[in-house]
Parts: C-alpha cells; sequence; structure tokens
C-alpha cells in the first residue's frame, strides 16, 4: 500500500510551486506522481497533421518527486505525514499521524 494514491489531494511542500494544492492525476514510476496543476512547463510541439496536433507551446504538467509532497489534511489545513495501522476487521488502512484521524473509509 502507497502513502499518496491516485484522487489524492496533495500540498506542495517545496520547490516553486510550493504551496499549491492539486490532485494527483498519475503515479509515475515509484518515486514521482502526476498533480493537476503542478510543475507546468511549456512544450514547444511540432504541427502533425496526421493526429491533428497543432503546432506551437504548450502548458504540460510534469512528475514531481513524492517527497516533496505532503497528503492534504483538510481539517489542519496543512500537509500531513501518513501512517498506516490495522482496523478490527483487520483492514490496512492510512491515517494522518497528526490528528490520528483515517484517510480511507
Amino acid at each position: 500500500m502507497q502513502r499518496i494514491k491516485k484522487g489524492d489531494e496533495v500540498i506542495v511542500r517545496t520547490g516553486k510551486d510550493k504551496g499549491k494544492r492539486g490532485t494527483v492525476v498519475k503515479l509515475v514510476g515509484v518515486d514521482r506522481v502526476l498533480v493537476q496543476g503542478i510543475n507546468r512547463v511549456k512544450k514547444h510541439q511540432k504541427p502533425n497533421p496526421n493526429q491533428g496536433i497543432a503546432g506551437g507551446i504548450a502548458d504540460k504538467d510534469m512528475p514531481i518527486h513524492i517527497s516533496n509532497i505532503g497528503l492534504y489534511n483538510s481539517e489542519t489545513k496543512k500537509a500531513d505525514r501518513v501512517g498506516f495501522k490495522f482496523l478490527e476487521d483487520g483492514k490496512k488502512v492510512r491515517f494522518f499521524k497528526s490528528t490520528n484521524e483515517v484517510v480511507d473509509s
């Protein structure tokens, strides 16, 4: 089980987008995630009429390292560390370390 999953709301801890929030779109490899609206770059694209791609400069989200983001805790309005624990029924869940609140239901 991973600490950060697809669909989680995260907040950037370091870098040029520090303090911005976004939703995880995709996990890229073991240690990188693609977050919507975070780490945007300008990409120069050649036109390709066969695929219907117009040429020019396009904005693109690039992957960010997982150590630079934290899971957003709506109760404290900050990034929070995540731990794992087992419930009484034996189900493994994630929880916020500061509030001891379960992330997964």
